[in-house]
């Protein structure tokens, strides 16, 4: 590698983007990058224990970190785990569509961080966590017949800034095994702080729906929830592109290339996979071929080979979980198989009301099974018995009624049983007070349709709770409709969300209206107030490039706007929503108005790097915001 540029950067006055319930923080810097592929020490905002890096380009980064203790770490990569990911398509990796994600590194109390850029890197980002470490003793629950795991109210997971519902997988067929890549230098204590932090970052800083592991498993073989949703249900998450649905994702906490996973770990790991593989009746030693939803390894619909416990090295171009954990896997796959027994494996009811069904499943050893179907009353229809490690039973379904019902294989009490339905109930009538829309959102309070991309169309969302014709209105102060965004649209029973352009309609209060008619006779009818405030327009920049030093040349910006009345108004200049300098706090007359920035900031001039010039209106509605974005060079 040819020698690199050595350059300091100065702190900004940063605020945290994100703080959550239990203190932890979050603060993301833009850092530049510039033609001579600096090498640079980045002052923190403060002191911060986890660290994660966004960039754009198909180069590498390469980081430290400097602890508080006054010691540099040794250079490691910034996204050694690149296909941590959400599924493409997927509603949650779009956010930071463009973007490469780095791992989050758990660093300990540190004060900076130097950074190496090689090859094409054209942005630079990196987030900053603080997760503060609690002393008190976490508590574990071991429900009936499950390992002792610590939920997520126990870790202290912030529930305020999860996105969206869990989405669910028919059927979890496999484990993906992996590590968070971060330091193995963490106590028992700083385990829970680690996985909150993990959580800030992959929801704050990555945009996730939640944190992307189901588990997560410490050197101390504490075992903890991950993601939101169920512990025993077919939660998908975000640990392992393409592969998500239909697997379980658990990471150990640290690294393991070359350190060997701790016996505490080791035992915590294997029991936590015996029980979830039992849950699912996946035999842990089995083989299955899967078809991969898209990576850049495996493109959308290759058959991959994987095993019922494989490593995400499996799954994508990764080392993950580091070649120590990944060389153990086929030792955990043959504990996991000796823990827990006996079991049940790949049951199956195949065939349909009408014709013959087919009930198959394996057992870990001989012994008595039963097939047992029951109608939606509970009564006994059918049932088939026999002994062996093959369960196999047929049903003669052909003159049996329409309707659904409940198969059940048992094998003795020690083993878990299954359980699955044949056919289609009725659809129940809906209880008389049931409302069928619910839950109606209208946002931003204040729409502001000037252009510029933020709070220019209204979102409106809302939940029916069976198929109905809607209709949406918008009504002005007056009670007139002033617009019909949906006309009579025949949808489905689930939360609904469209965005309307409020670009047709004058300034002025206004209601959104729901109005919905169920296929099962019922009706509702639901109203959310907004406003359209024009109060500014025109916001422009004298120049797209700042340049601060001095010359005489593009040394200062300009911003202009008009207002149509004499209002509040702060000028400010951002960085990546990170508040850098004001310009102005004051009330301005109506008409136009320009304002100049000299490039200075409370910590001197302003860094070279993409910024925001944001000017917020305190309009005869609320408050909006509006902004242009720019570069500062060096």
């Amino acid at each position: 590698m040819r020698a690199l540029l050595l350059a300091a950067l100065l702190a900004l006055v940063a605020p945290a983007v994100a703080r959550a319930a239990d203190g932890a923080t979050i603060v993301v810097r833009e850092l530049p990058v510039g033609g001579a592929r600096t090498t640079a020490g980045a002052a923190a905002p403060s002191v911060f224990d986890l660290a994660g890096f966004h960039w754009q380009g198909s180069g590498t980064v390469l980081f430290r970190t400097h602890a508080v203790a006054g010691q540099w770490s040794s250079w490691r990569p910034v996204a050694p785990e690149a296909e941590d990911l959400p599924d493409p398509g997927s509603r949650e990796a779009r956010l930071r569509r463009g973007w490469r994600l780095g791992s989050p590194y758990w660093v300990g109390a540190s004060d900076r961080v130097a950074y190496r850029v090689v090859g094409d890197v054209r942005r630079l980002r990196v987030w900053y966590v603080w997760s503060p470490v609690e002393r008190a003793p976490l508590r574990t629950t071991a429900m009936a017949g499950t390992p002792k795991i610590v939920l997520r109210r126990a870790w202290g997971a912030n529930e305020e800034i999860t996105r969206g519902t869990p989405r669910y997988a028919r059927a979890d067929s496999f484990a993906v095994v992996h590590h968070t890549a971060g330091s193995n230098a963490y106590t028992r204590s700083q385990s829970a702080a680690i996985v909150r932090g993990i959580e800030l970052y992959h929801v704050r800083g990555n945009g996730w729906n939640d944190i992307g592991y189901n588990f997560l498993v410490d050197k101390y073989g504490q075992v903890f929830e991950g993601r939101a949703g169920g512990i025993e249900r077919n939660v998908i998450g975000a640990h392992a592109q393409g592969f998500n649905t239909g697997s379980t994702g658990v990471a150990v906490i640290g690294n393991y290339s070359s350190t060997k996973i701790s016996p505490a770990a080791l035992h915590a790991l294997v029991g936590l996979l015996a029980w979830r593989l039992d849950v699912a009746h996946v035999d842990p030693s089995s083989t299955l071929t899967w078809r991969s939803g898209g990576n850049p390894e495996y493109r959308l619909g290759k058959a991959v080979k994987l095993r019922a416990i494989s490593g995400h090295r499996d799954t994508g171009p990764t080392s993950c979980p580091g070649a120590a954990l990944y060389g153990r896997l086929p030792d955990i796959a043959r504990m996991v198989a000796a823990t827990g027994l006996p079991k049940l494996y790949a049951p199956q009811a195949v065939g349909g009301l009408g014709g013959p069904v087919r009930f198959t499943a394996t057992l870990s050893a001989p012994g008595a099974w039963t097939v047992t179907v029951k109608g939606a009353s509970g009564a006994l229809v059918a049932r088939g018995r026999g002994s062996g490690t093959a369960v196999a039973w047929t049903w003669n379904a052909a003159r049996i009624a329409n309707g659904s019902y409940t198969w059940t294989i048992e094998a003795g009490p020690q083993t878990r049983p299954a359980s699955g339905t044949i056919g289609k109930a009725p659809p129940l009538p809906p209880p008389a007070s049931s409302p069928i829309v619910v839950g109606l959102a209208a946002a931003p309070p204040v729409v502001s349709p000037d252009g510029d991309g933020i709070d220019d169309a209204l979102v409106v969302s809302y939940t029916l709770t069976a198929r109905a014709s809607v209709t949406v209105t918008v009504v002005d102060a007056t009670g007139a409709v002033a617009a019909t965004p949906v006309a009579a649209q025949l949808q489905g029973p689930r939360r609904q969300s469209f965005s309307y352009a409020a670009d047709s309609l004058v300034d002025g209060a206004y209601t959104v209206v729901v109005s919905a008619a169920g296929e099962d006779g019922r009706t509702g009818r639901l109203g959310a107030p907004f406003a359209v405030d024009r109060t500014l327009s025109g916001l422009a920049l004298s120049r797209s490039t700042l340049s601060p030093n001095g010359d005489g040349l593009d040394d200062t910006l300009g911003i202009a706007f008009t207002l149509s009345s004499s209002v509040n108004v702060v000028v400010q200049i951002e960085q990546a929503g990170v508040l850098v300098a004001t310009v102005v706090t004051e009330s301005l007359p109506a008409g136009a108005a320009q304002l100049m920035w000299d490039g200075t900031t409370p910590s001197g001039p302003a860094a070279p790097g993409a910024y925001d010039a944001v000017v917020l209106v305190d309009g005869p509605f609320g408050r909006t915001r509006h902004a242009v974005s720019f570069t500062v060079s060096g």
